[in-house]
């Protein structure tokens, strides 16, 4: 990287904006520089902003995002391993609450993140899902690749997998090796189907309570009936389902403890009996065997182009999945992506894509600017984001801007005498409907 490439990554990005370019790149360097600002106005008070505040608003109600073009410039400039080399994608979700948005469409319930044990908390909101580039190094910083809003109509697998295949298509074509790395919600029978034709391998963590299945048996001569679709059951908290692995490995971690990895090969979900996967067991005899620590963890891989699971390095590939959270804290607590109420979803997933943007000129800025401490913080090789943003306003001013500067047009004339605003249109809240209660609505109208 270097201030060439950084101008082209800049210029790249103008190209995006399609509609209102000046303003949402100005609100792009804003946010990417002025570590004073905590809340959505404040960032008008930027040097690099050179417009009214009530242009942030009109820059998102106006503007147009070319997200298929944002995609390949994402994956362009990213930072990428050498050809042929693996490379690691989190696909996760987040959810932005809007607690009394009465004006904001298509608001559906989710649930409330960090409530006390056991106690399942929800309310309205939007949720958005993102593929990030995960670092294979300690404190890189993940680096967005893609972001969309899920509608109350669509499922979150499905939207990941669009997600994922529109990547790996790029990735791909570059020479690399992708890996999806994803939580114990995306190891489900319409995820696994949807990306089983991806040019990618998955490794998706399991809950212990889950069910698969063996390949059916062959018909015998003479059977009668019906073929058997699915072979004996394996069940992974039931050790008396399991038989003899397929493969196995024992070594020690980071910690100098044993760890024991296991494979069963070729099993399947009853809801997709065509897309065979590996399940994989990892038992850590130095883990406390709590919640956040579990002593035995399961896993599916689904090798491309049957690529076996890499045994020896399940738990060191699969940890680096927790990168994604800490990519997430860091878009709401620096970039102050849930603090603005914009109203609509698709200003929203707008100031998301600008947050995106941030985060990765953030990154890609890192190696060229010297970090600004605090007086307590500790000096590091690896700079954190937030020290990078705080050098980020003389880099900034020194590689310039493709934005043109604003044309003051005057004073406006203002409402003109006797108008009254039509009070906006009020959106209720998606609720899912449970299968009892359709089975009762169906049965009372008829």
């Amino acid at each position: 990287m270097n201030l060439n490439t950084m101008k082209e990554f800049r210029h790249d990005l103008y190209q995006c904006f399609r509609r209102a370019s000046d303003a949402l790149f100005n609100v792009m360097d804003a946010l990417s520089s002025e570590a004073t600002a905590h809340s959505f106005p404040e960032l008008s008070l930027s040097p690099l902003f050179q417009r009214k505040w009530a242009s942030l608003y009109e820059a998102f109600e106006d503007g147009l995002i070319d997200e298929d073009r944002l995609r390949e410039v994402f994956v362009q400039f990213a930072p990428l391993p050498g050809l042929g080399q693996h490379v690691y994608l989190g696909v996760d979700t987040s959810n932005l609450y809007r607690w009394e948005a009465e004006t904001g469409a298509d608001r559906k319930l989710v649930p409330v993140a960090n409530t006390p044990e056991k106690a399942h908390v929800v309310c309205p909101g939007w949720v958005i899902s993102s593929v990030v580039l995960l670092p294979t190094q300690a404190g890189q910083g993940t680096f967005a690749l893609d972001l969309q809003r899920v509608a109350s109509t669509e499922l979150v697998t499905e939207v990941a997998a669009q997600q994922l295949k529109a990547v790996v298509n790029l990735l791909t074509k570059r020479g690399l090796h992708p890996v999806i790395l994803g939580d114990r919600w995306y190891a489900c029978a319409p995820f696994l189907t949807r990306v089983s034709d991806a040019a990618a391998s998955c490794l998706l963590r399991v809950k212990a309570n889950r069910v698969f299945y063996r390949p059916a048996p062959t018909r015998q001569p003479g059977q009668r009936g019906a073929s058997r679709k699915d072979g004996e059951r394996f069940q992974c908290n039931d050790e008396t389902t399991h038989g003899e692995p397929d493969a196995q490995w024992e070594g020690i971690d980071a910690s100098d403890k044993r760890v024991e990895v296991r494979c069963w090969n070729r099993l399947h979900l009853r809801q997709a009996r065509w897309t065979l996967v590996s399940v994989i067991q990892v038992i850590r005899h130095g883990a406390s065997d709590r919640p956040r620590d579990p002593k035995i963890s399961w896993f599916v891989w689904m090798g491309y182009a049957d690529e076996p699971a890499p045994l020896a390095s399940i738990s060191s590939t699969y940890r680096l999945r927790y990168s994604h959270e800490h990519g997430f804290r860091l878009d709401k607590q620096v970039l102050m992506w849930d603090k603005p109420r914009l109203r609509t979803p698709a200003q929203t997933v707008r100031w998301t894509q600008i947050v995106a943007c941030a985060h990765n000129q953030l990154v890609l800025a890192r190696p060229l600017v010297e970090g600004i401490y605090r007086a307590w913080e500790t000096r590091r090789s690896v700079l954190t984001l937030a020290q990078v943003r705080r050098a980020m306003p003389g880099f900034l001013t020194q590689l310039g801007t493709p934005a043109r500067p604003p044309q003051p047009r005057g004073k406006a004339p203002g409402r003109a005498k006797g108008f009254h605003p039509k009070p906006a249109t009020r959106h209720p809240v998606i609720r899912k409907t449970s299968k009892k209660e359709k089975k009762r609505k169906t049965a009372t109208s008829t």
